[in-house]
């Protein structure tokens, strides 16, 4: 690994929870309760191998409010729990990582007043990490991202209209750009605008493996097979 050409920011788009629940004749909810616990395991080998930015798809803005209400109270209750286990861990803090929560959830959420509160105390928390950055992308949608950017500059006419300008005004605008997209699942298409600017030159991963049964396994596989790639940048 020590030689191998590493990726500086991966994001991941894992799909395939409730089909994965569906083939073990589970409930569709507890494909999210696997998903959600993967995120550890994902996070931990990727930092673990010196890798400093991961963003990861938590839910879409579609997945708040279209689907079914019993689903997504679990969906919610999943992610209080893996949130109050982290807090309560404590790893990502004193191992530098810095978490943070981009999307619409807060507004799709609004009742939701004990899941806001602890999405602020693992950002509180993990306020200081310089190491790492953990993105969690919740009630996110990379078309509306863009739309919302375009009014912000909008209503700033005295604001040139340029590349940093509008990378400024988007909700993912700090984060650097994406070197290698992984999406789970099996099916290769793009969702939601899945932050375009940032992926505009990305290497893209497609696998089969259903979001639950990703690991750390895979996951360096993909990385072996990033590191053989050539980078053209549209070229």
């Amino acid at each position: 690994m020590e030689t191998m050409h590493l990726p500086s920011h991966i994001a991941v788009i894992p799909d395939g929870n409730r089909r994965w629940a569906r083939r073990r004749s589970l409930l569709p909810w507890k494909g999210h309760e696997k998903g959600i616990a993967s995120f550890t395991e994902i996070a931990d080998a990727v930092f673990g191998r010196g890798i400093p930015y991961l963003t990861l798809w938590a839910a879409s803005e579609d997945n708040l409010t279209k689907r079914a209400k019993r689903e997504i109270a679990y969906l919610l209750s999943y992610l209080e729990q893996w949130i109050d286990h982290e807090i309560a861990r404590g790893d990502f803090a004193r191992r530098g990582i810095q978490v943070k929560f981009i999307g619409r959830w807060r507004t799709i959420l609004s009742d939701r007043k004990k899941l806001a509160a602890r999405i602020d105390a693992l950002t509180a928390q993990t306020a200081h990490g310089e190491a790492h950055h953990l993105t969690v992308l919740f009630g996110y949608d990379g078309q509306r991202e863009m739309l919302d950017a375009i009014r912000t500059l909008q209503k700033r006419p005295e604001v040139p209209a340029r590349d940093a300008e509008l990378r400024a005004a988007l909700a993912t605008g700090a984060l650097p750009p994406v070197d290698l997209v992984i999406r789970t699942g099996g099916e290769p298409h793009w969702s939601a605008g899945f932050m375009m600017w940032q992926t505009a030159n990305s290497q893209f991963a497609f696998t089969e493996t259903l979001w639950p049964a990703f690991g750390e396994a895979e996951l360096l596989e993909i990385l072996k097979d990033f590191s053989k790639r050539e980078r053209r940048f549209g070229g």
